[in-house]
């Protein structure tokens, strides 16, 4: 009698492949985030969709405050339509990273949710800073 693991039988290397390949479409994590930042690999845009209060006592470094609310189309004019957003918020019991992932797609643009969130960034031992920024117009 197998294991509960080998029960159920794995995939095939091919259905394997294609699964993860499709996940890392939809998904960056912290730590690839963090050493595209202080490489100055800067070929995408880093939004936190929390609210403006909990943005300004502390947020990712070099994180621009969208909440998914504020994400219109006239918004997001001020980027050039090929331009990569990643997103977070507070960690994996956010679904706020759903909420902007979906409108932005929705508006045509491309997204990652950047998996963790602020909970994964503090769990790699990132750094965060605070400011006395409120949320982008």
């Amino acid at each position: 009698m197998p294991s509960a693991v080998a029960e159920t039988p794995a995939a095939s290397p091919e259905a394997t492949a294609a699964y993860y390949a499709r996940k890392l479409a939809f998904e960056t994590d912290c730590w690839d985030v963090h050493a595209s930042l202080a490489a100055g690999r800067d070929d995408f845009v880093l939004l936190d969709v929390r609210s403006p209060t909990l943005f300004a006592q502390t947020h990712i470094p070099g994180s621009i405050n969208l909440p998914h609310g504020k994400m219109t189309a006239h918004r997001m004019s001020s980027w050039p339509a090929d331009t990569l957003f990643v997103v977070y918020c507070a960690g994996p019991h956010c679904n706020g990273t759903d909420k902007a992932a979906l409108r932005l797609a929705r508006l045509g643009l491309s997204v990652k949710v950047m998996i963790g969130g602020m909970t994964g960034w503090a769990d790699e031992g990132f750094s965060f800073e605070s400011s006395e920024a409120t949320a982008a117009a």
